[in-house]
C-alpha cells in the first residue's frame, strides 16, 4: 500500500512537466495567449495558469452559472481540437478525442439519470470539472484512455454482438412497417 503512495510525487510531477511543455507548445491554441501574458506581466506562464485555474475552481464552488462554465470548459476545447484532428491526415489524434467523446457522453446520460445527485453533492461542478479535465489532459494515458480501456471498452467487446443484432432487428421491423404503409 504504501509502494502506491510513493507514486503519487512521480505522477505529480510528470503531469506538471506535461503542463509546463504543453503551455509552451506552438501547435497548441492557448500558447500565444500565455506568451503575450507572460511577457506582460514578467510572472511564469505556469504561475498564470495556476491562478487562472484557482479562480476557475472558485468560481466553480461559489459563482453563479458553475453548470455553465463547467460544460463550456468540458466542450470547447475538445470541440475544438476534434476539428482540428478530423483535419488532419493522422489517425492518432482521431481516436483520442473520439474516445473522450464517447467518455463525455457516458458521463452526459449518467449525470442525467442522477441529476439528484448533482444538486446533493457539494462541489459538484468542481468535480466534474477536474473529471473532464482529467479526461483531456494531453498526455497519452489521460483520464478518457483508462476509463475507455478499463470500462466501455470491455463491455462493448462483451455486448456488441447483441446489441447489433437488436439494432438490425429493430432496422428490419421499422422498414417493414415503413412498406406496409
Amino acid at each position: 500500500m504504501s509502494s502506491q503512495f510513493s507514486q503519487i510525487p512521480h505522477w505529480f510531477d510528470n503531469y506538471k512537466e506535461n503542463l509546463k511543455i504543453s503551455l509552451r507548445d506552438p501547435e497548441k491554441p492557448w500558447t500565444k495567449t500565455f506568451d503575450i501574458l507572460e511577457q506582460r506581466s514578467g510572472i511564469d506562464r505556469v504561475n498564470i495558469f495556476a491562478v487562472s485555474a484557482t479562480f476557475c475552481a472558485l468560481y466553480l464552488v461559489f459563482g453563479c452559472g458553475a453548470q455553465l462554465l463547467c460544460n463550456i470548459i468540458g466542450v470547447l476545447y475538445p470541440a475544438y481540437v476534434s476539428i482540428h484532428a478530423i483535419e488532419s491526415s493522422t489517425k492518432q489524434d482521431d481516436t483520442k478525442w473520439l474516445i473522450y467523446w464517447v467518455t463525455f457522453g457516458i458521463f452526459t446520460v449518467i449525470e442525467f439519470f442522477s441529476h439528484l445527485l448533482t444538486n446533493i453533492i457539494p462541489l459538484y461542478w468542481l468535480f466534474k470539472c477536474g473529471f473532464l479535465i482529467w479526461c483531456m489532459l494531453p498526455v497519452d494515458n489521460n483520464g478518457s484512455v483508462i476509463i475507455y480501456n478499463k470500462l466501455v471498452r470491455p463491455h462493448f467487446l462483451k455486448h456488441h454482438a447483441s446489441v447489433d443484432k437488436i439494432i438490425d432487428d429493430g432496422i428490419r421491423k421499422a422498414g417493414s412497417v415503413l412498406k406496409d404503409d
